[in-house]
């Protein structure tokens, strides 16, 4: 036998497909955020957000967005900047008046002039343009009231001119020079004052771009930067609200959308996964002799476990308080209880690493999955009490409760509310695990004929009816049951195997034998005739072989998980009914020619597991101590290397993945056991016992 078999190659085939589709699943579930992340909508800014959008996590940040809407606020505050009034235009346009006034007057007392050559010149005054009207005023006004209106108009030129003129506002200040008219003047002359003074109303104060912007400037700067705050579930925008640029800047920094994928993110996602998928198989590369590596259906289970909870919890990432409470450390326990805590381990790690990979919390959600994934699995341990999960529960909280002590609350520091928001979520998640894990691993272990703890601790109460039959009808072979059992455990826990697989599995190997209990030497009373002196031996055999159909019936009556009726099947392997096919070659005269050997043979298959290979042997090396009963250790351990050696030479442990280191370590426990059952006893001398009353009688006497 050599020391490690190697796996066949359709096995090394669904290893790969099964690694390959399970890293492309993932991929995809760390990549695709429309499909497996809602709150990383496609939203843009002028949208109308369907759903309200919540902060999923305390957040500080600088917002640069609205920072510059008030920096704009305020620079648009500022009016525009203009230069004083200046002082040489009034002066300039006081002049020009005066000027205009001295001609206005000319014309008026040229006496060589007619009416109509006086209007006519007055008409032409570029500066001023009256009124037809009132130039007839003009003309026919006395020379004191005359005096009086270039007076006034000279005043109420300086008095407007004074005043800063903008070159937008010549046509209001021409419109109010009116109410700078003494009102001692009459309407007439108001109004002849109104139309001189504007005509030379200009601007003096003109826009200074160089003080203006200096301004707006100025106030830009005295805007300090705001800073936003948001609590976790605070809401961003309600449902129906349209997304502002600060919302999608707040979505931005919360991680809560992204423009498209980035070439960044798509490595960094297939990086971990590659990782993921390397850390799987190496390390079930080194424990080769793990029996879920080399079961198809155990490998497939696991990959769709692992799938599923993966995708399920990408589905939470980006909701507030959801991703504490789900239940991602179901998985590592569902993968304990049903194939073992390594397997759990090594599910549990990749896993708790990419459901939380890429998101905002990251930090502290990455160490809360792993840590108290790892702490359930520990307490959970070889589960087989309804106790065990809810301790695995109660740890999966406190633990998940620590981590975010340690990660969360110094760097996002909640409220009252929060924290005991916290604390509901996080006892959420280790209950729902354990009770998630109590169900699925049943309905899992009814579907798949997959064995698990619970079953077997279930169906290997003595009070089990299958075991209950076994004792009525073949009580030998129960008690023969019970020692191979107890042999075949003891090993198991030294090799590493399953002990209590092995266990239960040798309570129910030799089932089929209670349909037929005196055809087997265990169950016949000393002093009877045997059974099978009265037969030929090739239907001696066929009855003894038949325990092994029998015991299968039995087991799929009874329903017992099908693991075990690998130990009915392989118990004997192909091997032959040494005895009867000795009386049949006797009958012969030793000729092989006229025994036809197939008649003597266990239908099989072979051990294909090292449990049963367990079972095989220590089934031999009991019957044979009992038969023998060897009073040394070396008689002990000679009978023990002789079985091995007889079913090794029948190529009976091919097919399974014990190794030499192995069988040395089986023989060494085998002994061990034996000799706790067979040690010699003391011999009591034959001598007389008095009964109850001559012992009382006497010592009557004796006081």
């Amino acid at each position: 036998m050599s020391a490690r078999t190697p796996v066949s190659t359709r096995i090394r085939v669904l290893q790969t497909s099964l690694i390959v589709a399970v890293s492309l699943v993932s991929f995809a579930a760390l990549t695709t955020p429309i499909a497996l992340r809602p709150m990383t909508q496609a939203l843009d800014v002028g949208d109308v957000s369907q759903t309200a959008q919540q902060a999923p996590r305390d957040i500080e940040y600088v917002s640069d967005i609205r920072t510059e809407e008030a920096r704009q606020a305020a620079e648009s505050a500022v009016l525009p900047i203009y230069s004083l009034p200046d002082a040489a235009i009034a002066r300039e346009q006081i002049e020009r008046l005066r000027t205009a006034l001295q001609y206005i007057t000319s014309v008026r007392d040229n006496v060589e002039l007619t009416a109509e050559q006086k209007k006519s010149n007055l008409v032409a005054l570029s500066d001023v343009r009256l009124k037809l009207e009132t130039i007839d005023y003009v003309i026919g006004i006395s020379n004191t009231r005359w005096e009086i209106v270039q007076t006034e108009s000279l005043r109420v030129l300086e008095q407007v001119m004074r005043r800063a003129i903008f070159e937008d506002k010549v046509e209001s200040t021409q419109a109010g020079v009116s109410s700078f008219v003494s009102l001692t003047l009459n309407e007439q002359q108001s109004i002849l004052v109104s139309e001189l003074v504007s005509a030379f109303v200009v601007p003096n104060s003109f826009f200074s771009e160089e003080l203006t912007t200096a301004a707006r400037q100025s106030a830009r700067d005295a805007v300090e930067p705001i800073v936003r705050t948001y609590k976790a579930g605070e809401t961003i925008v309600p449902a129906g609200e349209i997304i502002t640029p600060a919302d999608m800047e707040a979505f931005q920094q919360l991680g809560m959308i992204r423009p498209g994928q980035r070439w960044e993110d798509m490595l960094g996602a297939a990086a971990i996964i590659i990782l993921s998928a390397i850390l799987v198989p190496l390390y079930f590369y080194r424990r080769k002799r793990s029996a879920v590596v080399n079961d198809p259906r155990s490998m497939l289970v696991i990959a769709i476990i692992f799938v599923v909870f993966l995708v399920g919890a990408r589905l939470f990432t980006n909701r507030t308080l959801a991703p504490y409470g789900y239940p991602l450390q179901a998985a590592g326990l569902l993968v304990t209880a049903l194939f073992g805590l390594e397997a759990g381990l090594v599910v549990a790690i990749p896993l708790s690493l990419l459901a939380s990979y890429g998101l905002s919390n990251t930090l502290d959600l990455a160490p809360y999955y792993l840590l108290s994934s790892l702490i359930g699995l520990l307490v959970l341990g070889p589960v087989r009490r309804f106790w065990g999960f809810v301790r695995a529960g109660i740890a999966i909280s406190l633990s998940g409760f620590v981590v975010l002590l340690a990660y969360r609350l110094p760097f996002f520091a909640p409220d009252w509310l929060g924290i005991v928001q916290f604390i509901g979520v996080v006892a959420f998640a280790g209950f729902s695990a354990a009770s998630i894990t109590l169900l699925l691993q049943y309905l899992f272990a009814q579907s798949l004929g997959i064995t698990t703890a619970f079953q077997l601790l279930d169906i290997s109460r003595p009070d089990f009816p299958l075991l209950q039959f076994l004792l009525r009808n073949a009580p030998g072979t129960y008690q023969h049951s019970l020692q191979v059992a107890n042999l075949a455990e003891q090993a198991a826990e030294k090799i590493g195997a399953d002990p209590l697989l092995t266990r239960v599995g040798a309570q129910f190997h030799d089932i089929g034998k209670a349909l037929n209990p005196t055809f087997f030497i265990e169950n016949q009373v000393p002093g009877n005739v045997n059974t099978h002196h009265d037969i030929a031996p090739e239907e001696s055999a066929a009855t003894i072989i038949r325990h092994v159909t029998d015991g299968v019936q039995l087991a799929r009556k009874y329903r017992l998980p099908e693991r075990l009726q690998d130990f009915i099947l392989e118990h004997h392997g192909t091997l032959i009914t040494r005895y009867q096919y000795t009386q049949a070659m006797d009958a012969v005269g030793g000729d092989a020619a006229k025994v036809e050997i197939e008649k003597f043979r266990y239908p099989g298959p072979r051990p294909n597991s090292r449990e049963t290979a367990l079972l095989m042997l220590a089934d031999a090396t009991e019957a044979r101590a009992r038969a023998e009963r060897p009073e040394t250790d070396d008689n002990l351990r000679a009978l023990v290397r002789n079985v091995i050696d007889t079913v090794q030479k029948y190529g009976q442990l091919d097919d399974t993945l014990l190794t030499l280191r192995d069988l040395s370590l089986i023989t060494e426990s085998f002994v061990t056991t034996l000799r706790g059952t067979y040690h010699p006893r003391i011999q009591y001398p034959n001598a007389k016992v008095p009964d109850q009353d001559s012992t009382i009688h006497a010592l009557r006497k004796e006081k």
